[in-house]
């Protein structure tokens, strides 16, 4: 029997692409409130966004979905997509941003290993806006798995990283 296989190191996931009803509301939620920045355009029907220069992070397409209701949330699909942001100082950059254009959250939680904001886009996608606590200050249970919680996130604390 062949070993059990593990998936390198250094693999991660490079990109999300979502069906979308309205390609020009979408942009203006990932690219003009999140700040990624159009790489490709499609025609009209769709886009890729990146942040920072990289040829795609996020793809956005109307090819099915062009003036379609959302998803039903009790159904199959994307739970959400994770933003990871470098550091805390900038979550709480995008936080203060959301809160000055009046977006509403619809979550904001400690996970012991990370901190995330949650949202919805304008097709009821999901979107997790998080950034990571360094591994030395992960907590492990008895057995040796990571002890992961959800907690409410500490806002005061949060916005505080903007006067540092």
């Amino acid at each position: 029997m062949e070993p059990k296989y593990i998936i390198p190191i250094k693999a991660r996931i490079g990109h999300v692409h979502l069906k979308v009803s309205n390609l020009e509301r979408s942009l203006q939620f990932y690219c003009d409130l999140l700040g990624f920045e159009i790489t490709t355009m499609y025609g009209n029907d769709a886009a890729f966004v990146s942040a920072r220069g990289y040829h795609h992070h996020i793809g956005l397409n109307t090819w099915f979905s062009k003036n379609a209701p959302p998803a039903p949330k009790n159904s199959v699909g994307l739970f959400h997509t994770a933003i990871l942001y470098p550091t805390r100082k900038d979550l709480a950059v995008i936080f203060q941003r959301l809160r000055n254009e009046n977006y509403p959250l619809t979550g904001a939680s400690d996970h012991g290993v990370s901190e995330a904001l949650y949202l919805d886009d304008p097709d009821g996608n999901g979107v997790e806006l998080y950034c990571d606590r360094p591994k030395e200050q992960w907590s492990y249970l008895e057995d040796g798995s990571i002890d992961m919680f959800t907690k409410p996130l500490d806002i005061q604390s949060l916005l505080a990283e903007l006067n540092e």
